[in-house]
């Protein structure tokens, strides 16, 4: 390392975010961005550990000590060079990524982790504005074909790996834009879409196509893709959103939290209007069921969309500030976490379960709660309602953040009859190859709802399965 001793000299300062007053008035992107002088400086914290926990901890092997030294030194393309060889979208990840490498930072034992997260996105960014990142087609193609199904970040990563190795890559997507959950699913607060664009314009320069509007097994018949191509890979995600089958769910007012944000994600791009967006927030009393990213995502949209009142309730127990003798460093830490939308202005309330929800005239009105206590026994947890804590919250406009329980069937995984494990993804062997002959499989769609950087990864390891199984085919006659 450059400096060993940097991480004694330099503190731990993040970039900090927009003003409150200023960023809830708009959507552009919350966090700010550090001088490269100080950016240098965190990198240079970066210690020379005996294991790199951090690298450990990465689901795309991020050769974190190496491109820090590098950024500290000022070598911001070698930087750049070392990152791209492992996460085909380090630009996407620095933005959104929950950083597991700085919980397992050596550093993190006494809450001061290396800012690997903005110093990753920094480098990036850098790469982009000096003009580093070009279109790099390969030198030749292999006349082998692959249709990758879906475009989000699993898709994508598995295309443009594929689309380098030489072969002709079509990238499939059944909305109106590339991106999958990138693109609808996170605010622009979080992740402005120009990102997405940018990195798909350089694929397509690259020769890549994209075809979006088009959903197999409805446009296109799957069972044409699959004679169509010489492999197929199905990375659609977990499509299906976690439904609360309660009474009361029919009432009006009652919504996935993906179509509010995707919504309010298509007004921001001008392919909705404001008049046209059902669900809008302003002026309602909001009721976020769910408390993981994708509820504090609806907070920070509602508060833009000047919602009168927000609250968010979570059936688990409230999180620690601190870690627990049973979450240990270098794992990730499983404490309270406070998201920029939170800061915004909303109630949080945890240890709460959903009864029923109440209306009048067809509409939602509210929902019956009641105080449930966690108790654990053998290793598990068990959850008892408290008695005599039954009571109304009020609210008109509900949102379902319960993540997603797994990919949608209709269609494609039906058409093709694609086998699925236990918990109804699809059942992919080692090789993440599917049941069908020459069609793999990848992300949310095979291991079930996870982080983008996940995603990533296992689009990465899906392209090098396909890659070897088409170099290892016989030249089609």
């Amino acid at each position: 390392m450059g400096d060993i001793t940097g991480f004694l000299k330099i503190k731990r300062k993040e970039a900090g975010n927009r003003p409150l007053n200023e960023r809830i008035c708009d959507y552009s992107e919350v966090e700010q961005v550090l001088n490269s002088e100080d950016r240098m400086l965190q990198a240079s914290r970066c210690m020379d550990c005996g294991i790199p926990y951090c690298h450990w901890s990465c689901p795309v092997d991020n050769l974190i000590p190496e491109w820090n030294d590098l950024l500290y030194r000022g070598g911001w393309k070698a930087a750049y060079e070392r990152l791209i060889s492992t996460n085909n979208f380090p630009e996407v990840t620095g933005r959104i990524c929950p950083a597991s490498c700085e919980h397992a930072c050596v550093l993190n034992i006494d809450q001061e982790p290396v800012t690997i997260r903005e110093n990753e996105v920094a480098i990036a960014e850098r790469a982009f504005s000096e003009g580093y990142v070009k279109p790099a087609p390969p030198p030749k193609r292999t006349g082998k074909s692959v249709a990758v199904i879906g475009s989000g970040p699993a898709g994508m990563a598995a295309a443009d790996i594929l689309n380098k190795a030489g072969h002709s890559v079509t990238l499939f997507e059944k909305d109106e834009k590339a991106g999958g959950l990138l693109r609808f699913g996170i605010p622009d607060f979080k992740l402005s879409k120009a990102i997405i664009d940018r990195r798909i314009d350089l694929m397509k320069k690259e020769g890549l196509v994209v075809k979006t509007g088009v959903t197999i097994g409805k446009d296109i018949p799957a069972k044409e893709i699959a004679e169509q191509f010489d492999a197929v890979c199905v990375a659609i995600g977990s499509g299906q959103p976690r439904d609360l089958n309660i009474e009361g769910r029919g009432l009006k007012g009652i919504y996935f939290a993906v179509d509010f944000l995707s919504n309010q994600n298509r007004v921001n791009s001008g392919s909705l209007s404001f008049s046209d967006n059902p669900l809008n927030a302003e002026g309602k009393r909001v009721l976020v069921i769910g408390g993981g990213d994708t509820g504090s995502d609806c907070v920070g949209t509602s508060i833009r969309q000047k919602a009168a009142s927000i609250t968010q309730i979570e059936i688990l127990p409230k999180p620690p500030v601190f870690r627990t003798a049973d979450n240990p460093w270098p794992y990730y830490a499983k404490v309270m976490k406070t998201t920029t939308s939170h800061e915004e202005g909303c109630e949080r309330i945890w240890s709460l379960s959903t009864l029923k929800f109440t209306g009048e005239n067809g509409e939602v009105k509210g929902v019956e709660v009641e105080d449930v206590h966690w108790e654990k026994k053998n290793g598990s947890y068990t959850m008892k309602p408290v008695p005599e804590t039954v009571r109304i919250m009020e609210a008109d406009f509900i949102l379902l953040a319960l993540g997603f329980v797994h990919p949608v069937f209709d269609g494609l995984v039906s058409e093709l009859k694609l086998e699925l494990d236990e918990r109804q993804n699809i059942k992919a062997d080692h090789n993440l190859s599917t049941n069908i002959q020459k069609v793999f499989a990848a992300g949310d769609s095979v291991t079930g709802a996870s982080l983008v950087v996940t995603a990533i990864a296992s689009g990465r390891r899906a392209a090098k399965e396909i890659d070897k199984f088409l170099r290892d085919k016989p030249p089609t006659p």
